[in-house]
């Protein structure tokens, strides 16, 4: 499954640089504003992002903190405003800055792209994070091993080889970036089947058969949490954990679209 997934979305791996999506591609995200887009911040209602959180600065979309004196647990995800099912996902990405106060320990450079998620009008307003996949985005300090593009699963399980996994993250076999560097990252989704994480051009991680179920998520409405249940499509968004990051890019590929 790795070899066959690093094919379908290895050609156009060198492209990060270009303002416009390649041939067959679309962008999410129009480098001038966040149409399209809805934040869900825990403790707000959806659509309602008082501090700024998520907003575009210098043609990037940039998750920040200015306006916070402390994080208070204030977990947020933007999120694109149709569900997807079968396709490529490409974001360019960069950690800058301090995390904010009070933000937890294991989220100094921290972030991620959520897929296969709940949609944001049926998360609790107390819910962190939303049921779905995480790709998560990791940054090093310097001189530690800390890959990107892990797997996390807020609410989920996947399989490996055949087998469930219940643990909640899994490293990826990606390099570690340290500094505020690009790092790019290709997602490729084929609804249920199949799902594998690329940095850089290399597939880093891989596995196939997402479901609800399993905990790591609170304050979720019973109703949306169906253990057992396939997940073969659903939302897109990105993540505000307490460390200032920015992407320049978040393309898509629909596979109907070829």
């Amino acid at each position: 499954m790795i070899a066959l997934l690093h094919v379908l979305i290895s050609a156009p791996a060198t492209l990060g640089a270009q303002a416009e999506p390649p041939p067959s591609w679309r962008a999410l995200f129009n480098g001038q504003d966040l149409e399209g887009w809805t934040p869900k911040v825990r403790s707000f209602p959806v659509g309602e992002d008082p501090l700024r959180t998520f907003r575009v600065e210098d043609g990037l979309l940039t998750v920040g903190y200015d306006e916070y004196e402390a994080f208070g647990e204030r977990f947020g995800h933007l999120f694109f405003e149709t569900p997807f099912s079968d396709y490529d996902l490409r974001v360019e990405y960069r950690f800058v800055g301090e995390q904010v106060s009070d933000g937890p320990g294991w989220a100094v450079r921290n972030s991620g792209v959520m897929i296969h998620s709940q949609s944001p009008e049926s998360m609790g307003l107390e819910q962190d994070f939303p049921i779905s996949i995480e790709v998560q985005l990791l940054g090093g300090a310097g001189d530690d091993v800390r890959p990107t593009a892990n797997l996390c699963t807020p609410g989920t399980h996947v399989r490996m080889d055949g087998q469930l996994v219940e643990q909640h993250c899994v490293e990826s076999a990606s390099p570690t970036f340290h500094g505020s560097e690009w790092v790019e990252v290709d997602i490729v989704v084929r609804g249920g089947r199949a799902i594998a994480h690329v940095v850089q051009g290399d597939t880093v991680l891989a596995y196939a058969a997402p479901e609800i179920g399993g905990g790591v998520v609170s304050g979720f409405e019973p109703s949306a949490k169906v253990d057992g249940r396939p997940l073969t499509s659903g939302w897109i968004a990105l993540q505000s954990e307490s460390h200032p990051v920015q992407f320049r890019r978040v393309w898509i590929r629909e596979i109907g679209m070829r």
